[in-house]
């Protein structure tokens, strides 16, 4: 698992471990180990030593990436790129090099890739249309064309463009969505119109596992629950789910003012798409949560 020790590679760890696989993290930290897992120290621009843990393996879930939530920077837009392709281009790299290749490459992507949708229902047939955001639309752009630059030479590959992951220790979402609302500050943001596509993180993890193990799983498939929900709905739920009846709303301005305060990006709060799941729904699975208020509700109690 490249990019394995952040908040979704942390809870898919733990799952494939408590399941019996093993699971080893390549990682830019300091290595560390647990029952059934180990990290391992990677350099992507260096085909060095951790090239041979490839070798034999059953399968790659590349998650690596900077965190978008930061300020939207030309810098910082160099660094989120960067932090994608690179480590995309790295393992296609060493595939070559490698006697036995896993039978799967699993790519995280982000649903982000459609920019600001408005009202239109997206889902994988859907061809991306929007230029902007570029701290969205372009690093996804260009993440996605690195893997495809280097996926023909892989047995089955996997894209998974993903909403807004709620759940499980260490969700930063839900983090800051907990905050603003305690801070009196869990308003409506922009109009409030604007669409959320989020999944539980049980559910993330599952189309995870599924992508893993289910050989007539490949190609593109969103991961999303089948309900977006509206900012303002949204800041509504977690208002009630911390005990706040008032949230002052965030008119454009206040966003761009509160992002900069914070190290964000505005863009993450005023822009939204509605995207649905077709792929999996056509394939017959079964969210697990798909009601934006209990999977909001399990991700509270578990922050």
């Amino acid at each position: 698992m490249p990019g394995g020790s952040g908040f979704l590679g942390r809870n898919l760890r733990d799952q494939l471990v408590a399941r019996g696989d093993s699971v080893v993290v390549l990682t830019r930290d300091r290595p560390r180990s647990g029952p059934g897992w180990e990290s391992v120290h990677w350099d992507p621009a260096v085909l060095g030593e951790w090239v041979s843990i490839l070798d034999g393996a059953d399968a790659i879930v590349h998650l690596s990436g900077k965190r978008v939530d930061c300020r939207p920077t030309k810098r910082n837009l160099g660094e989120l790129i960067s932090s994608r392709v690179g480590p995309v281009r790295a393992v296609g790299r060493a595939w070559s090099q490698i006697a036995k290749p896993p039978a799967v490459w699993v790519q995280l992507s982000s649903l982000a890739r459609y920019g600001d949708a408005g009202e239109t229902i997206i889902d994988e047939d859907t061809v991306p249309f929007a230029d902007g955001p570029p701290q969205m639309v372009q690093v996804c752009t260009e993440w996605e064309a690195a893997f495809a630059s280097v996926s023909q030479q892989v047995p089955r590959a996997v894209v998974l463009r993903a909403g807004i992951g709620l759940g499980g220790s260490g969700d930063p979402a839900t983090e800051r969505l907990m905050w603003l609302a305690r801070m009196g500050l869990g308003g409506r943001v922009g109009s409030g119109r604007q669409w959320v596509s989020w999944v539980s993180v049980d559910d993330f993890m599952a189309v995870l596992i599924r992508a893993i193990d289910d050989d007539t799983t490949e190609g593109l498939y969103h991961v999303t629950s089948p309900n977006p929900i509206r900012n303002r709905e949204m800041m509504a739920t977690y208002r009630r789910l911390v005990g706040r009846r008032f949230g002052l709303p965030s008119p454009p301005w206040v966003t761009h003012m509160g992002a900069r305060l914070l190290g964000s990006d505005p863009a993450l709060a005023l822009t939204g798409r509605r995207a649905i799941p077709t792929r999996l729904l056509e394939d017959g699975y079964q969210f697990l949560i798909p009601d934006f208020e209990e999977a909001a509700a399990l991700a509270v109690a578990a922050t």
